[in-house]
């Protein structure tokens, strides 16, 4: 490592070679980790050298003390291994220099486990107060603002990046759309985070958009599909979705054309809610009559009728139950059309979800976001984490060409004849 270079600034060179080469397996997310760790220990010995000295490298100041005279390595043992960081030695000062973030023990420093969408927290940032706290919190000692501030940037710098990217490359086989509900200000309620994500034609997970949404209105999932249609997006093939009002009315004028899913696994609870809480071999009943029809149908027709079935069942005795499972019935059914291998993944937007949970999961720390950029930002590099570092779908050579019939099934005759 040259000593006329920040050990930081080569970090950052290594963590930007990792992320461009993608993320597709656990030996990158560990890669990450441990260089996320190694980089914010390594900002905050910079930072604390610069305070000590007071001048930065290579800078001449009238109040400067002392001058750096090369660096060391220190092991450190943590909760993500060892891990190597350059400490500095200085000399010519009168008052020696100790470090306060790596004191000058052999005792192990124990650290909360920073995973891989904490790392990436760590790593482009979160609020300067944020990152100064978890740091704290996880026994890394004291970040000092200036560090703090750089990654915040860098952080924003990101999102924006994302926000802004040119999307006409991407065609997408499915697109899941949902939304968490975060404390985005310091006062005042929860607002809807609105994210949508999907599975490309290759079967790539690919991240398309984290916005603020308010409470999730209509407008607000209008503005989210028509920017992305603005930045080049095509109309997806699937869209899943729950059945909020004003998501499914969105969907239905931003692509009139795709495939719609209702999420099969957030109308079931609707239904049993409709029934008697104490008839428990009752809520059996319409289980097994409707996840059989999901399951073993082989097309949408087929499990249209066998749902069509249960809504008749229940229709007498339970109408409410009975017209709650007969109101857009069909879109239930629309994952049939696709590769059975693949069905299961396409009729509910559970792994949409799960990627929410993470982010809840890890904000649960900061309680209330200083402002929506904060909010909006971490979100962000959560999900890019989750999503980047998830497996795709693998599509098969029998996947490929089911995709392929669809595809002559969706373009127009006109288009038909010119690609023959």
């Amino acid at each position: 490592m040259s000593t006329r270079v920040a050990p930081s600034a080569v970090l950052e060179e290594q963590i930007g070679e990792v992320l461009s080469r993608g993320i597709d397996g656990g030996e990158q997310l560990s890669e990450i980790g441990r260089l996320g760790a190694r980089l914010v220990l390594q900002r905050a010995i910079d930072e604390e050298v610069e305070q000590f000295l007071k001048r930065a490298r290579y800078e001449r100041t009238p109040e400067g003390r002392g001058s750096r005279n090369g660096q060391r390595s220190r092991r450190i043992q943590t909760a993500e291994g060892e891990i190597t960081v350059a400490m500095p030695q200085v000399r010519g000062s009168v008052e020696r220099f100790v470090s306060q973030v790596i004191p000058d023990s052999r005792s192990i420093i124990r650290t909360r486990p920073l995973e891989a969408p904490m790392i990436s927290a760590y790593v482009r940032g979160l609020s300067d107060r944020d990152i100064q706290s978890l740091a704290e919190e996880a026994g890394l000692g004291p970040i000092f603002r200036s560090a703090a501030s750089e990654v915040c940037r860098e952080l924003r710098n990101r999102y924006k990046a994302f926000w802004a990217r040119d999307l006409s490359r991407t065609e997408l086989l499915v697109l899941f759309l949902d939304a968490v509900y975060l404390r985005t200000r310091p006062r005042g309620q929860k607002e809807g985070v609105l994210v949508a994500w999907g599975y490309t034609l290759s079967g790539q997970r690919e991240l398309v958009a984290v916005c603020l949404g308010q409470r999730e209105r209509h407008e607000d999932w209008l503005a989210l599909g028509r920017d992305l249609t603005r930045r080049g997006l095509k109309e997806p093939w699937l869209l899943v979705s729950d059945g909020a009002p004003g998501l499914v009315k969105a969907l239905v004028e931003l692509w009139p054309e795709a495939d719609r899913q209702r999420c099969t696994v957030h109308r079931l609870p609707n239904i049993l809610a409709k029934l008697p809480q104490k008839d428990k071999a009752l809520y059996q009943r319409v289980q097994a009559g409707y996840w059989p029809a999901l399951d073993e149908a082989s097309t949408p027709q087929e499990a249209e009728q066998r749902l069509r079935a249960l809504v008749n069942e229940l229709e007498t005795a339970y109408p409410s139950a009975a017209a709650c499972l007969a109101d857009d019935l069909e879109a239930l059914c629309v994952h049939l059309r696709y590769p059975s291998r693949l069905r299961k993944r396409l009729r509910s937007s559970n792994l949409l979800e799960r990627s929410l949970e993470e982010v809840q999961r890890r904000v649960k720390v900061i309680g209330r976001f200083p402002g929506e950029t904060s909010c909006l930002s971490l979100s962000w590099a959560v999900l890019d984490l989750v999503v980047a570092s998830a497996h795709g779908l693998g599509l098969t050579v029998f996947d490929h060409q089911h995709l392929e019939n669809l595809r002559a099934l969706r373009l127009p005759a006109d288009s038909l004849r010119e690609t023959a």
